[in-house]
């Protein structure tokens, strides 16, 4: 089995900073992107943050310059930096991950069980 395991949710004041990581165990032999998403009350999930294999990144505009995803690939941990909250970035923030748990395996996606982040104004 593939776990996803996220952590660093919780409350903080707007202009406030968290750091949330996630990380992956069990059988695995390849990890292609982490993807970090977010979901408010009555919204959509939305993709806020992706990183390659190769450490290429990709973010929601509206987290540009304020968001930095990162991965450790000897960890299978993937991090997401959050600065300059706002409270419209409350949500349930879930991580991502394209797994291949053999060679001979396609990848496939497994998702954590999210971290709570509100932002209170």
């Amino acid at each position: 089995q593939v776990q996803l395991v996220e952590s660093g949710g919780g409350l903080v004041q707007a202009g406030g900073s968290l750091r949330l990581s996630c990380a992956a165990s069990g059988v695995i032999f390849s990890i292609n992107a982490m993807n970090w998403y977010r979901q408010a009350p009555g919204k959509q999930r939305d993709l806020v943050a992706a990183i390659t294999s190769g450490g290429n990144t990709n973010y929601a505009d509206s987290v540009k310059g304020r968001f930095t995803i990162s991965r450790d690939n000897a960890k299978n941990t993937v991090y997401l930096q959050m600065n300059s909250l706002k409270p419209e970035d409350t949500a349930v923030y879930y991580c991502a991950a394209d797994i291949a748990r053999t060679s001979l395996t396609v990848p496939r996606r497994y998702w954590g069980q999210g971290t709570q982040v509100t932002v209170s104004s």
